[in-house]
């Protein structure tokens, strides 16, 4: 029963890698807690841990198959892709210490900050303008202004590491207020959150110690190789066949499904925790 259900969260991941740029950290989370239950203390790093090697895999996916046009949109963006990847390295060797009942409830109010957030703030899904396909992730319809500052890269990094939101949850938020429609923010988001997690899961996989996990299979430092390579089965199909075929979503109804999203992914969090 649990590899059928890891199966179809794998296919869920697969679908918001897609649809919103989720490489499966927020998702991916809250099920990892679950399995891993056993680990104690443990269950809330190897959960973060877990889900860094399942966004490397879906975000590098995701990125090699998004159009050149689109990915050109980065190539002014290097000191930021740097940033990320420091703050990444960074929130991982934070979390490999972290208490459990920071990163669980951290990750908790993060979703929930985040869903206020893009409701309650114009731009999000109440929106002005749509940026143009050429303008750059740096700047807002190429009216100079930055989307996304590389100042924001190691606090973005850091946290999205830290508490396996994964990167996207940060980064489409801000690249949709710069007025770039979801479907053009969600594929910038992947190679974005690949960034952020290749250095996170190196971090995890030398610093993590080994840990008895409830899924009875291989274990490697923090990281769960039986639960995420039952995340990837599910995942790697649905991601190949949408990228080549994506899904044809109105831009107002892709925005409400993102905030959808993190609303059930909050609940299953409270869910766990009270």
């Amino acid at each position: 029963m649990t590899i059928a259900f890891l199966l179809f969260i794998g296919l869920l991941t697969g679908a918001t890698t897609v649809l919103f740029g989720f490489g499966g950290g927020f998702i991916t989370v809250p099920v990892l807690l679950w399995i891993d239950a056993s680990a104690g203390p443990s269950a809330a790093v190897v959960a973060v841990a877990t889900s860094a090697l399942v966004m490397v895999v879906n975000a590098a996916i995701a990125t090699l198959a998004t159009p050149r046009a689109i990915l050109g949109q980065l190539r002014h963006s290097a000191p930021l892709l740097w940033l990320l990847a420091a703050g990444g390295l960074v929130g991982a060797c934070t979390a490999s210490f972290a208490p459990e009942a920071f990163v669980t409830w951290g990750f908790t109010f993060y979703l929930a900050a985040t869903i206020v957030d893009v409701i309650a703030r114009p731009g999000f899904v109440r929106r002005a303008r749509i940026a143009t396909t050429t303008a750059h992730v740096g700047t807002a319809g190429g009216r100079g202004s930055f989307a996304i500052s590389a100042g924001l890269g190691l606090p973005i990094g850091a946290l999205a590491a830290l508490l396996g939101v994964g990167g996207s949850v940060m980064t489409v938020p801000l690249l949709r207020r710069a007025g770039f429609p979801m479907r053009t923010a969600a594929s910038l988001a992947n190679p974005l959150t690949l960034c952020i997690a290749t250095p996170a899961l190196i971090a995890f996989l030398a610093f993590g110690r080994p840990i008895t996990s409830t899924s009875g299979l291989w274990m490697l430092g923090a990281v769960d190789l039986g639960a995420a390579g039952l995340l990837l089965a599910g995942a790697i199909p649905i991601i190949v066949l949408w990228r080549r075929r994506p899904p044809r979503v109105p831009d107002s109804l892709h925005a409400w499904g993102y905030v959808a999203l993190l609303a059930v992914m909050l609940a299953t969090m409270l869910l766990r925790t009270l």
